[in-house]
């Protein structure tokens, strides 16, 4: 499994003329090397050259916290020393370099200092394309993940989870152990937005109380191990109405349940990014709350909660087998109420399979 993506990433490079990359934090080192650097001040970094070893420079105090694998060797460093020479001497006279996107601006400032004849440009131009398709063990490993919120969901919708006369905190506290109960290795979100707040799409939950008469927005999700040892993101959004909802809100949610449902059909392979955006926010614009929808349609996911490919306007990138993203369309009314209904879908020859099956309706409770 890895061996194949040093394969298919060391082509990539030939084809773009990327004689190095060097990974630090973020998606590409775990997808690489299936271990996931911690966020620190002491540098990490894959140095991975066109042809030879790959090298992962990464302080001594982490090596115990690296599977051993053939597709690169470890070069653990000590606290007196300089991981900027030691990743500099390994990049060598390497004329094109891609650095990860998510590599820490002094590391990125220090390599160019130590290497300036080098020119410079994104890895995710690389690896970013690779990644977003996903194979066979990743979208098991994403349906795991979705299959789990799945059950949280219809709980939610169920009125299993306890809502009036709590606070929106402690309502997201408890998805989030529930998050975990299912088998994630961490809570990544829990979004909890009630009545007026649920028209801010990433409302922070908060001391507010939730009260008989008004909806519920949820949004939640984390990240659960695939067979592989690496994290793969779940991302699920429900709502549901604590009585019965005003006409207004109910025909604002039928639209809205209309322009998701049709978007996920329209997710095709070879169908562009932007289509199935277009195709959300035309029934929504058609039933009069075009201005109320104020994000975009999509993003990917995997290693990331959010990665390629994004459904939204002006991305033409055609969907292709193996694509996984969201499908996620809103409508929010200032000071009254938000609604967004989000399923995870892979774009597949035989068409759009989603992962997310709870029920869509507006869940009166």
């Amino acid at each position: 499994m890895f061996a194949e993506r040093f394969d298919r990433v060391r082509a990539a490079m030939a084809e773009q003329r990327v004689d190095t990359l060097v990974l630090s934090v973020g998606p590409d080192l775990p997808w690489l090397t299936g271990y996931e650097a911690m966020p620190l001040e002491r540098l990490t970094a894959l140095v991975v050259p066109a042809e030879g070893a790959a090298t992962l420079v990464i302080p001594r105090l982490e090596a115990p916290r690296v599977a051993p694998r053939d597709e690169f060797s470890l070069r653990a460093w000590d606290e007196t020393d300089d991981p900027i020479a030691i990743t500099a001497e390994l990049v060598g006279s390497a004329a094109t370099v891609g650095v990860g996107d998510r590599t820490w601006a002094r590391f990125v400032l220090d390599l160019q200092g130590a290497l300036p004849k080098a020119s410079w440009r994104r890895a995710s131009e690389v690896v970013g394309p690779l990644r977003a398709m996903k194979d066979a063990a990743e979208i098991a490993a994403l349906r795991r993940a979705g299959t789990a919120v799945d059950r949280i969901a219809a709980e939610l919708q169920a009125g299993m989870i306890e809502l009036v006369g709590r606070t929106e905190a402690e309502v997201s506290a408890e998805l989030g152990r529930r998050i975990l109960a299912e088998g994630h290795h961490r809570v990544n979100f829990a979004i909890v937005a009630a009545g007026e707040n649920a028209a801010s799409p990433h409302h922070e939950p908060g001391s507010r109380v939730i009260q008989e008469g008004e909806g519920v927005l949820c949004d939640f999700g984390g990240t659960m191990l695939g067979d592989d040892g690496v994290g793969y993101c779940s991302d699920i959004t429900r709502c549901v109405w604590l009585g019965e909802p005003p006409s207004e809100a109910a025909d604002a949610y039928a639209a809205l349940l209309e322009a998701q449902q049709a978007a996920v059909a329209a997710a095709t392979v070879g169908t562009p990014c932007e289509e199935v955006d277009a195709t959300a926010r035309r029934i929504i614009t058609e039933a009069g709350w075009g201005d109320r929808f104020i994000h975009r349609t999509g993003h990917g996911i995997g290693i990331e909660e959010h990665e390629d490919p994004y459904i939204v306007a002006g991305n033409g990138t055609p969907l292709a087998a193996g694509h996984a993203f969201s499908v996620e369309p809103g409508i929010y009314v200032e000071g009254r109420f938000g609604f967004r209904l989000e399923d995870i879908v892979v774009a597949a020859d035989s068409g759009p399979d989603p992962l997310n099956t709870a029920s869509h309706d507006l869940a009166l409770i």
